[in-house]
């Protein structure tokens, strides 16, 4: 087992244990932190996973969105393409798909250059803006795909931020990472 492996399997192990009410204390905190922030506040169209055992809780906060009129887009797996886009009006459109997911329908993909955030999963992140996903690739794969300038905004809990996480050269570093104790900005390229 690799040490993306040990990391991944240690860091989900971690976050299983986190009782509910905590986790759901956390993710109000992240989420909050979210909302003020001026990026969520310009933003037409923003992307959300779908929260599953026990990630940063989204479902209230694409409520929230619908509510303040904001495009709400959530990820499809394809079998062989990846990632899709989704459009969707509310949260009874998704139903179980792949990997346990709540998904949305297979539809049209959203034009990809009309995202303006992306608030992205992970297991682990580290203090340079870098991510480790659950090891299938498909944030790596959809990320570049966006616009040079659509932000990737990181939600995790302060458990799951580590000093440094192995690296490869397709990994995609992250333009924010929001914890319930902090906030980490990064710049492009640094």
């Amino acid at each position: 087992m690799g040490n993306k492996d040990r990391l991944r399997k240690k860091v989900i192990d971690e976050r299983l244990q986190l009782p509910s009410e905590e986790v759901k204390r956390k993710s109000d905190r992240i989420m909050s932190n979210f909302f003020s922030m001026e990026d969520y506040k310009e933003a037409k169209v923003i992307m959300f996973y779908v929260d599953m055992r026990n990630e940063v809780m989204t479902k209230a906060t694409i409520n929230k969105a619908f509510n303040e009129e904001k495009r709400v887009v959530v990820p499809r797996v394809k079998k062989g393409y990846g990632l899709l886009a989704i459009e969707i009006q509310s949260l009874e459109e998704l139903s179980l798909g792949t990997f346990g997911v709540m998904e949305p329908p297979e539809k049209e993909e959203i034009l990809l250059e009309d995202i303006d955030v992306v608030v992205v999963p992970g297991v682990a992140f580290d203090r340079n803006g870098y991510r480790l996903g659950y090891g299938a690739g498909y944030y790596d794969n959809f990320l570049p795909k966006l616009r040079s300038d659509a932000k990737k905004i990181a939600v995790a809990f302060e458990m799951q931020l580590k000093d440094l996480i192995p690296i490869e050269p397709h990994d995609v570093k992250m333009d924010m990472i929001i914890t319930e104790k902090s906030l980490h900005t990064f710049s492009p390229g640094a």
